[in-house]
């Protein structure tokens, strides 16, 4: 996976990797990497981040790239650090780069597909299950995966499992349907 970095996301991110002195590692969720990695031809104007390596950075790159930043105004588009995501565990040994060596000092991370529409699971919003059914269909996910994965990596750190055990039923179910309509 090398996706190409359309605009305004190319000069976003040229202009970050320039303003930053040191190594860091951002590890991105959510529609930008549904967009930019697989093609879903759905807007976004935030790049939603999990994490910031090292952390002590995280604070300066949402000065220099968050929201109302001047990044921001200049592209129209920013960072956003997640603070409310529960992901499988273990996640961070799946992240894959995206445009490696594109960067000076930036390294864009991404979830893996199955771990990116788990990210989804607590949300479930409408733009959350789009997502998901787009992955299942362009990528083909494996139902009996996602559905181990998210038993063995998720459930067990849920708040309410009763209700995620229901919606990964519900998403299982709606995926099984699409694949059985005539193409």
């Amino acid at each position: 996976m090398r996706p190409d970095l359309p605009h305004p996301w190319h000069g976003f991110f040229h202009e970050l990797d320039g303003a930053v002195s040191r190594p860091v590692s951002l590890s991105c969720l959510g529609g930008f990497v549904v967009s930019i990695c697989y093609g879903m031809p759905r807007p976004t104007a935030d790049v939603d981040v999990l994490s910031v390596v090292p952390h002590a950075d995280a604070r300066a790159l949402l000065e220099l790239a968050g929201r109302g930043s001047p990044l921001h105004e200049r592209h129209r588009v920013y960072l956003d650090l997640v603070t409310v995501a529960t992901c499988p565990d273990s996640y961070e040994d799946r992240l894959t780069e995206i445009l490696p060596g594109v960067f000076r000092n930036l390294q864009l991370m991404v979830l893996d597909p199955y771990d990116l529409a788990l990210s989804k699971l607590e949300r479930n919003a409408p733009q959350d299950r789009e997502d998901v059914f787009y992955l299942a269909d362009v990528l083909a996910l494996d139902i009996a995966a996602l559905d181990a994965r998210y038993r063995q990596e998720m459930r067990p750190y849920l708040g309410n499992p009763a209700r995620e055990d229901l919606t990964i039923k519900l998403w299982i179910e709606a995926i099984t349907e699409r694949r059985q309509r005539p193409a």
